[in-house]
């Protein structure tokens, strides 16, 4: 017997110390599957990785924007206003362009049985 598959969205969270320079690092993804009423996001930064891009980066506060993510994915206060839409909102204002130093890559797409999983599988393998 084959697990039921359900199809996922996700985006990649970059973080690009000098939106001028065009450079960018993948810091997280967030993982969207309607079907199973999951909005999940995960994340690490690379600190020495960062630095390298760009010395007066301030790490916290890129750690900071992450965790305002997740808040926003969780539905919890650490998302503000925006935690408290339903997921596909929250998932529609994550993965809008913003010309910060996060932000989120194209919309790509799956099929999984197992949503917490293929995003910690993405994260490793995109993220590192």
């Amino acid at each position: 017997m084959t697990a039921e598959m359900y199809p996922y969205e996700y985006i990649v969270i970059r973080c690009v110390p000098r939106v001028d320079r065009e450079e960018f690092l993948n810091v997280g993804v967030v993982l969207h599957c309607q079907v199973s009423d999951f909005l999940q996001a995960a994340w690490h930064v690379d600190a020495s990785r960062l630095q390298a891009l760009d010395p007066r980066i301030e790490v916290d506060h890129v750690c900071d924007a992450l965790e305002f993510i997740a808040g926003v994915c969780a539905g919890d206060e650490r998302g503000g206003a925006a935690a408290g839409a339903p997921i596909s909102q929250r998932f529609g204002f994550l993965k809008a362009p913003r010309s910060t130093v996060l932000q989120p890559g194209p919309v790509h797409g799956g099929l999984t049985s197992d949503p917490g999983r293929q995003l910690e599988r993405l994260l490793e393998q995109l993220v590192g």
